[in-house]
């Protein structure tokens, strides 16, 4: 954990130093795991995203999905997202939807007291084609792109405790997504961006975490465009 908490404050410091555009946003996010039996549960996560300098709405994302347990410690998903987009054509700004269905597997262990958790996602993400009418954005069909992520989330809580049921946590955890076919439609790369987060939380029951903490997005667009977001984040953590 310490190492990977120092490689978090390199990548930090080198991602703040080498871009020049840089953005300040905010995110916030609930997390759901509903059980519905020893097998299946539903799995759903919404989140709210601002713009620069948090002067407007960015992203809206409602995700859904059921999981099945296959083993105790491998999870396997499979669901579709809504993601709305504030987009801008000239001096024409407007909200257009993103259709995503995906699928992930989970693998979860514990290494010393830190429970660390690797996600491997699938995604088909059907963008919408923006036009411009009557002044106002609209989407006339749209195109079709395919990505992977590879998540991995670290929690260590502070008191030393077997059993982690209550009390203050630190969070770091790191993502990382790249593009495969139909890369035009998307920034023409491999490389999509990659996403390093510290926080710090509580665990209030058994139930539900709190926590905040700094995201560090790491954007890659198209040509030799690149972006540094600097992201405060506010998240909960449902379990039920």
């Amino acid at each position: 954990m310490k190492r990977l908490f120092l490689l978090f404050l390199l990548i930090v410091v080198y991602n703040i130093t080498s871009f020049s555009q840089q953005q300040h946003v905010g995110w916030l996010a609930s997390m759901n795991t509903i059980k519905l039996n020893n097998k299946l549960s539903i799995h759903n996560d919404i989140q709210l995203r601002s713009t620069d300098e948090f002067k407007h709405t960015q992203s809206f994302l409602f995700r859904a999905g059921l999981n099945v347990a296959v083993k105790k410690w491998m999870v396997v998903t499979g669901g579709y997202a809504y993601v709305s987009n504030r987009r801008s054509v000239g001096d024409v700004t407007g909200y257009l939807p993103e259709h995503r269905f995906w699928e992930q597997v989970t693998m979860n262990h514990k290494t010393g007291r830190a429970f660390t958790a690797h996600r491997f996602r699938l995604e088909q993400r059907f963008l919408p084609n923006v036009v411009v009418e009557n002044n106002k954005l609209e989407s006339d069909g749209s195109h079709y792109a395919n990505r992977i992520r590879y998540f991995m989330r670290n929690v260590l809580p502070l008191n030393k405790s077997d059993k982690f049921t209550e009390g203050v946590f630190l969070a770091l955890q790191n993502e990382v997504f790249f593009n495969f076919g139909n890369k035009a439609n998307v920034n023409g790369e491999f490389f999509d961006q990659n996403r390093l987060y510290l926080a710090a939380g509580y665990r209030i029951s058994p139930e539900f975490d709190l926590e905040a903490g700094y995201l560090n997005l790491y954007l890659n667009g198209r040509g030799s465009a690149w972006s540094n977001v600097h992201v405060a984040q506010l998240a909960g953590y449902l379990r039920l």
